[in-house]
């Protein structure tokens, strides 16, 4: 990586020296509380040219000797005009004030135009909607939300999990200040870890990956936590049904050193704990709670150094305690638990080497595990009975990147990174001890696995014409482990034609490898996840995929894009029929069966971002299929999430700043699941000699060949703000399902009894989860 980053550093000084140029350059910055703006445009008035802020908020542009004019501009925010004439290097360091503009003729410069950029099938989301929109149980999720837009499906009925473009969770890239997370649930799925208070920046990318990201076949979602307010301190909160979260942020002795903590607790345990103890005459308790920690400190060193040390923690746990009572000894204990979790944390060095030049080197660690118990005891022996089985993955990596911007017609970035990575595949821990002496004490199950991933990667925004703009770039990467090595070379070409100011069309193409695979028993609920290395019996996944697309903004308030995508994947892996993630007697690579898989479909979204009246509408027909030799007697099925017709439609609506609402109205073909045709009894050997017994067997024909009704649902959410001495004081008010549409769940074979006739008849039957629910929270800031 180091020989890499010298190579590219003396490109860059090469084409420095040889241009005779001057160069503006600075950080775009949120007037009211020192946050970078990500994204932001810098528009030379004169030719139209310019640039845009990176993911810090810097910008450079670099122009022939003369007079100039600057617009600064971003989404939501009050643009800045600067005029100049330059002679030599200018430092212009930009703070915009938020605000809404209502001339029309001023909206045009509020910043970047879909028809203009060259990325194409991603999405970024405006945390205020997302704060706006009404969700379950009042809970604001960055997930749901993204689950609206095209080309995003949810899995159950009102969980947080996203599939792209039919591709698996597994091969969603989530990053939090560019550090992996691998499970990125509470409360079994039905939640996010994404504390909507702490983040400041969420961007999609469903295709047409930029040479920058790696490792994962489907999407990057790229969430940037907030760096703390420099201006002064802040506080923010809220208590809702099931949890409350605090946020504090603030500078640290003077502007140069700011500090960001948010908090968030559920006290679902706290309620439910004395119900099931009274409706057990106390004998038995047991619960659910989870907790998440965001933190963050970063320290401008001088005008070209700054320091960030970000964190995020959070663990979910479920458990059970039977303790005595008259079914067994008094002197019997029996506890049981279930719990998940992540730990990542980022050292960030932002290096300005030159005012064409920025650089930006990360530490990171990542920590994800899974571990279920479960103990017998007697307390008056102390004699024991456990079992343990724990799973995770642990990351420690070093990756380092540069943004280059030699002039206004390209802008470069290329970088390298190498990561650790410890898998646990499963591991059974278990013990007996009696009269005092340990009987067994044994652990059995998959050998923990350590590898090492790297990549390495060039990319240019080039400015071919003014209408014609390409992202073209390369990513290699490989993976080393126990002599067994990968490599891939991943082109990636994105094109961009601009037919006129408000008409573009676009089109792209990536390869993708990944080198990591998850087994997971969805059906029953659990975060099963078990991230397994690529090996010689599950090679990397591989993708390829081509998009093409029209991009149109009829105003400055409206845009409108129109895609459709092929995708094609290998090296799928699924569990065999019958295999299961307890059973570590044996190792993981005889559970898995190989496969391919494709998916192909066309995506629609109108998007209305300013004004009174906000939101979207969006449309999805797609197809997902599987084939695997061994599954489904070698006949392609189609995955399991599959989904012919997706609508959302979002709505938010704020006539004044005391009050705002949100609609959500979804409909989507219902999913698809697997269910037998037929039943028959077995006749069995007995454990006991000379007997025998009967055993009912279901016979399965296809695989996901059975589609559940149609889903749709309606939420509606109210907000009401209002200002106090010491803040505000808003709260909210919502209705999820608000029609009570009962939703499919799950369904089930069950035989249902006739009362009338003495006879049972088989019946299929479907059970749903949410009716109607409404919810209140309360918030405050100070």
């Amino acid at each position: 990586m180091r020989h890499f980053m010298t190579l590219v550093l003396c490109l860059c000084s090469a084409y420095l020296f040889a241009q005779d140029k001057f160069t503006v350059s600075g950080y775009l910055t949120d007037a009211s509380n020192g946050e970078p703006l990500i994204g932001a445009s810098v528009i030379l008035l004169e030719t139209g040219k310019g640039t845009i802020s990176n993911v810090y908020g810097f910008y450079s542009i670099t122009l022939d000797e003369g007079p100039y004019s600057l617009t600064y501009s971003f989404v939501g925010y009050q643009p800045i005009k600067k005029e100049f004439e330059l002679s030599a290097d200018l430092r212009l360091n930009v703070s915009l004030e938020p605000g809404t503009l209502l001339e029309e003729a001023e909206v045009s410069t509020k910043g970047e135009q879909i028809q203009e950029r060259t990325q194409m099938s991603s999405v970024t989301l405006d945390m205020q909607e997302v704060k706006t929109l009404p969700v379950l149980l009042g809970e604001q999720d960055i997930l749901k939300t993204l689950q609206l837009m095209p080309g995003v499906q949810s899995g159950s009925e009102g969980t947080s999990g996203f599939y792209v473009r039919g591709g698996g969770p597994d091969q969603n890239l989530i990053l939090l200040d560019g550090v992996p997370i691998y499970n990125a649930s509470h409360l079994f799925g039905f939640f996010s870890v994404f504390n909507s208070d702490a983040i400041r920046n969420v961007e999609l990318i469903k295709g047409g990956f930029p040479a920058r990201y790696g490792g994962r076949l489907s999407s990057v979602l790229d969430i940037r936590m907030k760096e703390g307010n420099n201006q002064e301190l802040k506080g923010t909160g809220s208590v809702g049904i099931i949890s409350s979260k605090l946020t504090l942020e603030g500078p640290i002795r003077n502007e140069n050193t700011s500090f960001l903590v948010s908090g968030r607790r559920t006290y679902i345990a706290l309620l439910t704990r004395p119900i099931i103890r009274a409706t057990n005459g106390g004998d038995e308790t047991g619960g659910y709670y989870f907790w998440d920690l965001n933190a963050k400190v970063n320290h401008r060193i001088d005008d070209k150094n700054r320091l960030f040390l970000s964190f995020y923690g959070g663990k979910d746990r479920a458990f059970y305690r039977f303790d005595g009572g008259n079914v067994i000894s008094a002197n019997e204990l029996e506890r049981a638990s279930l719990s998940w979790g992540n730990a990542i944390t980022a050292l960030r060095w932002n290096h300005e080497l030159n005012n064409k030049t920025f650089i930006n080197t990360t530490a990171t660690f990542s920590n994800y595990q899974f571990v279920v118990g479960n103990e017998f005891r007697d307390r008056e022996t102390d004699d024991r009975d456990v079992l343990e089985y724990v799973s995770g993955i642990q990351d420690f990596g070093l990756r380092s990147d540069l943004d280059f911007t030699p002039n206004p017609n390209h802008y470069i970035k290329a970088g390298a990174s190498a990561t650790r990575h410890r898998f646990r595949p499963g591991v059974n821990n278990y013990t007996i001890v009696e009269n005092s002496q340990t009987v067994i004490d044994t652990t059995f199950g998959n050998q923990d696995v350590v590898n090492y991933e790297f990549y390495a990667y060039a990319e240019d925004e080039w400015k071919i014409s003014p209408d014609l703009t390409a992202n073209v770039g390369v990513h290699f990467s490989g993976l080393i482990q126990d002599g067994t090595n990968f490599t891939s070379v991943q082109p990636r070409i994105a094109l961009n034609y601009r037919v006129n100011k408000k008409h573009s069309i676009k089109a792209a193409f990536a390869t993708m490898t990944q080198y990591l695979h998850l087994l997971t028993n969805s059906g029953i609920g659990l975060p099963t996840d078990l991230w397994l290395p690529a090996v010689d019996e599950a090679p990397p996944q591989q993708s390829n995929q081509v998009s093409i697309g029209w991009a149109h903004s009829p105003t400055p308030q409206f845009e409108v894009s129109v895609e459709g995508y092929y995708k094609h994947m290998e090296n799928l892996i699924e569990y065999k029929n019958g295999a299961s993630f307890f059973n570590g007697s044996r190792e993981w690579t005889t559970k898995i069966e190989n496969g391919i898989g494709w998916s192909y479909g066309a995506e629609v979204l109108v998007r209305k971002k300013l004004g009174e009246w906000t939101g979207w509408v969006g449309y999805t027909w797609s197809k997902s299929e599987r084939l695997f030799d061994e599954l489904n007697f070698g006949r392609v099925f189609p995955y399991r999430y599959d989904r012919r017709h997706d609508v959302s439609i979002a709505i938010t609506y704020k006539p004044n700043e005391r009050f705002d609402m949100g609609l959500v109205w979804v409909y989507g073909t219902g999913n698809i699941v697997t269910l037998e045709e037929a039943s028959y009894f077995a006749i069995s050997p007995s454990f006991t000699l000379n007997q025998q017994f009967t055993q009912e067997v279901n016979y399965y024909p296809d695989r996901n060949g059975y589609r559940v009704p149609a889903y749709h649902r309606m939420d509606i959410g109210f907000n009401f703000h209002k200002e106090k001495i010491w803040g505000q004081r808003p709260f909210s008010l919502g209705l999820y399902n608000a029609y009570s549409r009962q939703n499919p769940f799950f369904l089930e074979f069950s035989r249902i009894f006739d009362g009338n006739t003495g006879t049972s008849r088989q019946a299929l039957i479907q059970y749903s989860l949410f009716p109607i629910i409404p919810s209140i929270s309360y918030q405050f800031s100070f």
